[in-house]
Order: C-alpha cells, then structure tokens, then sequence
C-alpha cells in the first residue's frame, strides 16, 4: 500500500484501485514514530524494582495445621503467624515431640480452633501443612479459608472455595522450610522463640 498524505491507496487489483481516509489512530501513530524510534534508542536496559508480596488477606488470620497434629504442623503455623501477622491455631492435641520444643523455648501453647471460630465465626482460616478436607478440622468453615501454605501433593480431597484464595505449595521437605525461605526472601529473621523450635526456622 501507499503512505501519501491522510489517505491509504491498496494496489491495484483486478484493475480495481481502493483508497480510503486513515483513521484517527493510524494518523497519530505516523506523526509520533520519528519521536518513538528517539526514545526507543536511548532506552537504557534497566531491571524496574518490584516489591516483595506478603498477601494482606493472611494479616489478621488464624493458621491451623492439620487433624493428629505433629511439630512441622504446628510450629509452621506459628511461623507463618508471625511472619505474616496473624495467630496460631491448633486443630488438635499435640504430640510429646510438640509439648517439648514449645515447653524448651518458651513459646506458649496455641487456642484450640473449635474455640476460636465459636467466638468468633467470621475468623479468617489460612491452612498450613495441608490442603485436604480429610485433614481439616471440622470446626472450619471453608467459606472462612483465605489460604493455604503446604508441600504435601494436591489429591481428590483438596479443599475447594468459591473465591482465589492464598496458595503457597511447594515440594519441598517441610512446611516450615517455606516459612523459613520466606523469611529470608523478605530479609527478615523470626523470632529466637519461634526459630528454635524448628531446625529450618533457625536462620
């Protein structure tokens, strides 16, 4: 085609030549390109500063590790407690394992979740060390569920909402391994309390 003028001509065509009036867009890209391909050669390759993400739907929330508990379940929730500004929940009674290392470094006996969603209903739920509904206490409403911080593989009971929710899975050996990558990644360090009860936490 030609480019004359605020008209564009087609060739020519079974003897049948067509022209028609540029439109508003094309008339401004063509009076701008000289200026475009200025700036476009003096860009300089820069990497733009991008924030790190703490999700602000887990603020305020309650993280609660799976039915027969164990200590990855419930020291991962007070990890993510405290790395991401919420509480800690116990979906049930901890183990001998559990007792010591909280008992060893002072670190105080989380509520129960039954209690916490009978005083308040409306809590926001964020599950860690799991994301099936076999594993879920049944006190959890899953419409209350806001996110889930696991490593375990997704099978035929994983949890279903109506809405996005928080998802932080990954395969690697422990919960609290993600909790403590995420420490780092955010240059911060957990508490002595709460890093000495997990080896992965005592960064």
């Amino acid at each position: 085609d030609s480019r004359e003028g605020t008209t564009v001509r087609y060739s020519q065509v079974d003897d049948i030549e067509i022209t028609r009036r540029r439109t508003t867009i094309e008339q401004a890209v063509i009076e701008r390109e000289a200026a475009a391909h200025s700036i476009a050669r003096n860009l300089k390759p820069t990497t733009p500063t991008v924030e790190l993400f703490l999700p602000e739907a887990l603020s305020g929330a309650y993280f609660v590790g799976h039915l027969v508990t164990d200590l990855d379940s419930v020291g991962g929730a007070i990890g993510a407690a405290e790395l991401y500004g919420g509480k800690a929940a116990l979906a049930s009674e901890v183990n001998s394992e559990t007792a010591f290392a909280l008992e060893e470094f002072g670190v105080t006996l989380p509520p129960k979740i039954e209690d916490v969603v009978e005083e308040n209903p409306n809590a926001k739920i964020c599950l860690v060390d799991h994301q099936q509904t076999t594993q879920m206490n049944h006190a959890i409403n899953p419409d209350q569920v806001v996110g889930c911080i696991d490593h375990h593989a997704l099978q035929n009971k994983t949890i279903v909402t109506d809405r996005p929710i928080y998802i932080d899975i990954r395969p690697w050996g422990s919960m609290s391994t993600i909790i403590a990558h995420t420490f780092l990644t955010h240059n911060r360090r957990p508490s002595i309390s709460v890093a000495g009860r997990s080896p992965s936490l005592s960064i």
